[in-house]
């Protein structure tokens, strides 16, 4: 009789099947119908979806929960935004920064994303948030990948000590390779950073994941300086553009030729719902853009595209909770992915394909992959996306980290029923 540290019984995962989970140490040692089997902890998942863990590919750990110090961005612009880190960052203190980062880690744990990738500032002659973020890295490392990218927020060549204090950075130990072109002072030195950097990463082995085109300028168009670089240096599949959303303005003829050398070139894109629909076309009045750069037509070539939260509580937006699901959930409407395939892709994007993206090579629902997994309030995959349910339990690297009793609401009405959850199955014809 086989036994396990932990088994999942029950659980219906992301592709419809129903299956048991048998977890070992730190890995999942079988799944099927594991009937009889003994453990040392069992989580009934009976009807109740089994997904694998949530992942952020796009996010600002060193601003994070700062929303409100020292005020409030009162235009809600990008530009307002980067302007108020400014003077954030003069005022922070490491332990500040470890503090606010280990507690959106604490949120994140409960919702069951267990691997981020954040990008932090590296225009501070002091790196105070890569010292943080370093050290926080470590911290969490038990049961939370963090993925950090070396970001140039005032631009790599802009801020006249950002150039040195990122290849610092990247000494120290940081992971990621990532710029912001098109904040640099001309449209040339936008292309020249993208080369550099592009260089660099070639050079120490490392991936790459720039802030590219988040304007709505459609003559914006560093991605394609990117996919060239990408393919000159061999980066080809280590590389991501992030937000590129000056791609919702551009013309339609000039992208129809930019996606195919994107997928040549096996760039990924990562937008950021939340933020993209929050910040863009602040300059517009009507027709006024939400700058969503175009997820469906880049699907249609194959580019490997993910959504990310890129903020919480911060100088760029007042609001978020770390639930991936209501970033995806954003992402569907505002992409028009509505159909029944394209919601339950808007699922696999805040799980395996950024997973990815994020070169996550032990993640999965498989024998042999880290036992990480999120047990959800919901049915199915789609389910998971219109409800954004309860994590009744999330287990990270063999570990359950967090529990949460179901929610079900209590009714006092005549001749209805006592409780109400609700799911809702699609009836059967």
């Amino acid at each position: 009789m086989a036994s396990f540290d932990i088994l999942v019984t029950g659980g219906t995962l992301p592709d419809g099947t129903v299956k048991d989970i048998g977890i070992t140490g730190d890995r999942i040692a079988a799944m099927g119908d594991l009937t009889g089997a003994e453990a040392g902890t069992v989580i009934d998942a009976t009807g109740d979806l089994v997904s694998p863990p949530f992942v952020d590919p796009h996010f600002h750990m060193d601003a994070t929960l700062s929303y409100g110090t020292p005020r409030i961005n009162g235009s809600g612009t990008l530009l307002e935004g980067i302007a108020l880190w400014g003077e954030l960052k003069q005022i922070a203190t490491v332990e500040e920064m470890v503090e606010r980062a280990l507690a959106y880690c604490d949120w994140a744990v409960s919702m069951g994303l267990l691997a981020v990738r954040s990008h932090v500032d590296t225009c501070d002659d002091a790196l105070k948030g890569v010292e943080a973020l370093l050290h926080v890295k470590e911290v969490v490392k038990p049961y939370l990948d963090l993925q950090l990218v070396a970001f140039p927020q005032d631009g790599f060549y802009r801020d006249p000590t950002a150039r040195a204090n990122t290849l610092r950075a990247l000494d120290m130990g940081v992971d990621v390779v990532g710029g912001i072109p098109h904040f640099e002072r001309t449209m040339s030195d936008g292309a020249a950073s993208v080369r550099e950097l592009c260089e660099i990463a070639a050079e120490r082995g490392l991936l790459v994941d720039l802030h590219c085109d988040e304007t709505d300028d459609p003559l914006s168009r560093h991605i394609e300086t990117l996919t060239y670089e990408t393919q000159r240096l061999g980066l080809q599949g280590r590389v991501a553009g992030s937000h590129l959303t000056s791609m919702h303005s551009m013309d339609n003829y000039y992208v129809s030729k930019l996606l195919p050398l994107m997928a040549e070139a096996q760039v990924a894109a990562i937008p950021n719902p939340l933020i993209n629909i929050t910040l863009q076309g602040r300059h517009d009045t009507y027709p006024k853009r939400r700058g969503l750069t175009r997820v469906k037509e880049m699907r249609s070539y194959g580019i490997s595209v993910g959504w990310g939260q890129d903020c919480v509580r911060d100088p760029w937006y007042s609001l978020g909770t770390a639930d991936m699901l209501d970033v995806a959930f954003m992402g569907l409407h505002v992409a028009q992915m509505t159909a029944p395939d394209e919601m339950q892709r808007c699922f696999t994007m805040v799980t395996e394909e950024n997973a990815k993206i994020l070169h996550l090579d032990d993640y999965g629902l498989a024998p042999g992959k880290l036992a990480s997994l999120v047990v959800l309030d919901a049915g199915s995959a789609i389910e998971a996306l219109r409800l954004r349910p309860d994590r009744l339990c999330v287990i990270s690297k063999g570990q359950v980290v967090s529990r949460q009793a179901r929610n079900d609401a209590a009714l006092t009405l005549p001749g209805r029923p006592s409780s109400v959850r609700r799911r809702h199955k699609i009836a059967e014809g």
